[in-house]
């Protein structure tokens, strides 16, 4: 005859409840209700009252207040920390999801969150996904899968420079000389970042026009070789 247990109350009963654990839960989800309310009322500081969102005009005085530049490269951090979809403008669901995760529910609080936004973004384990978002984040029109010269050059100049500068001048000088292509795509901008991580810069000694790389890599690697005879 099997056993039976002699502990009583275990089927059907339910768990006794802990007054402390009760408080701390109860206090935990008041926080953060209020901080919530806080994110919101920020938005609502800089948002356009008729579309709902912040938009250019609304990050100019957002940047103002944080005292950085709009074309830093930190607001761009924090687009890519907001994952927005569209270049110039925040949704709330957008704010509240970047900001939920700085912790900065004042402009004082973003601010200070900014230096660290900054080092989470340089982490070799983050930076090529915020690099491949700042290309997507340029795609301005509907169905746009390449972006002009001018505007590559400009965004290589923000996201890479600061880490790479000789290889980051020296493409730029080539886009802007070359003739051949007029835009970019995402398989030529993620392969300038291949090109700034593994290849051995100016000497280009390890670069093997037989591997996978796009033309215009190829292009620009034959024009160094050439001026350096």
């Amino acid at each position: 005859m099997p056993r039976t247990s002699s502990k009583k109350g275990l089927t059907g009963s339910t768990p006794s409840t802990n007054p402390a654990v009760d408080l701390f839960r109860s206090a935990s989800s008041k926080a953060a209700s209020k901080e919530l309310e806080r994110i919101d009322q920020l938005f609502y500081t800089y948002a356009n009252a008729s579309s709902g969102m912040i938009d250019p005009e609304g990050i100019e005085f957002l940047c103002s207040d944080l005292e950085v530049e709009h074309t830093d490269v930190r607001v761009l951090m924090l687009a890519w920390k907001m994952q927005s979809e569209k270049q110039g403008y925040f949704s709330l669901d957008e704010w509240r999801k970047g900001l939920k995760a700085l912790r900065a529910d004042t402009v004082q609080k973003l601010k200070k969150a900014l230096p660290e936004l900054e080092k989470e973004v340089r982490r070799p384990s983050n930076f090529e996904d915020f690099y491949s978002y700042a290309f997507q984040y340029c795609l301005t029109e509907e169905k746009q899968k390449s972006i002009d010269i001018e505007s590559i050059c400009l965004l290589l100049d923000l996201v890479l420079r600061s880490q790479f500068r000789p290889q980051v001048d020296g493409l730029i000088q080539y886009l802007r000389t070359q003739t051949d292509y007029k835009v970019i795509n995402m398989d030529q901008w993620m392969g300038f970042f291949r090109f700034v991580n593994e290849i051995s810069f100016p000497d280009l000694s390890n670069y093997d026009t037989n591997l996978a790389w796009p033309l215009i890599l190829d292009n620009f690697v034959e024009s160094m070789r050439a001026k350096q005879g």
